[in-house]
């Protein structure tokens, strides 16, 4: 039973094969905490679908969301698979999320005000960060593209995950983009850098986000970089109306993953409802 065991060794091994894969840092670090959190709770026992069926139970019991279980669970499998187990978790069943969350939807208001209160405070690095994000619709992992010849040519060459794909960058991105370099003397390479000429971090990036918050006046929830994809993602959606094509942008390979960006707000919904005129 000893090759049922999950042991450091075989965490460890798990890493190197993640990193290998070009998995970002985030999520390399999201999937071993899930391991070692179902290594912790099995206390040195082997791995069992039995086992493996009472940990589901136990993080719903902890209250934990169901999206979030199947998020730990679909770790946990990549793991499984990779150390050579024979069986998987079974996801839990949960109907498609009809409406978005209000507390949780940053809106394009609340965008411009977290805007103001970066430049305002004199951090103008921050801000323009935000402004790249949301104006091209990039993920944190994809910042360290975002080159001085990027900003030249007016486009990024996406490398990660073995996929290869093109940015194009607003017009005036990249004239704000050229100035800042030109300010900071960086003539080639990577435009956002801490002082130290390093890559800013995701932890970083998202600290100084959530540091914006109140003098924005802007509830924390909403603030998080992955936020500006969903805002840039629903404008985009509503100029184009092309499912499609914002798959494209966004790099998704599946459109059912570009559906999630544009779930409507409760409140949305219902204003669609009433415009339908089916009462008399």
């Amino acid at each position: 039973m000893e090759n049922y065991q999950i042991t450091e060794t075989k965490i460890q091994a798990f890493a190197d094969y993640l990193r290998s894969a070009e998995n970002s840092a985030g999520t390399i670090d999201k999937y071993l905490r899930d391991v070692r959190r179902f290594a912790k709770w099995l206390a040195s026992r082997p791995v069992s679908r039995e086992l493996a069926a009472e940990w589901k139970n136990a993080l719903l019991k902890e209250n934990c969301a169901p999206v979030t279980v199947n998020s730990m669970l679909a770790a946990v499998n990549r793991f499984l698979k990779f150390a050579g187990f024979d069986f998987r978790m079974r996801f839990l069943r949960i109907q498609r999320k009809l409406f978005r969350d209000p507390s949780r939807e940053l809106n394009r208001s609340e965008y411009m005000r977290l805007l103001e209160t970066a430049y305002q405070s004199g951090k103008k690095r921050l801000g323009l960060l935000i402004e790249t994000i949301c104006s091209a619709g990039i993920r944190v992992s994809e910042i360290p593209y975002i080159t001085v010849r990027a900003a030249q040519c007016r486009k990024a060459e996406i490398s990660l995950k073995g996929k290869i794909r093109i940015i194009l960058l607003p017009k005036k991105l990249c004239q704000k983009l050229l100035q800042y370099a030109k300010e900071k003397k960086i003539v080639s390479g990577k435009i956002f850098l801490t002082r130290n000429n390093t890559e800013l971090s995701r932890k970083q990036i998202w600290a100084e986000m959530k540091a914006l918050c109140k003098g924005a006046k802007i509830a924390p929830g909403k603030v998080f970089p992955h936020n500006l994809r969903h805002l840039f993602a629903r404008t985009f959606y509503q100029e184009s109306q092309d499912i499609a094509k914002l798959a494209d942008v966004l790099g998704h390979s599946s459109i059912e993953t570009t559906r999630i960006y544009l779930i409507s707000s409760g409140e949305e919904h219902s204003r669609k409802l009433n415009r339908l005129n089916l009462l008399l």
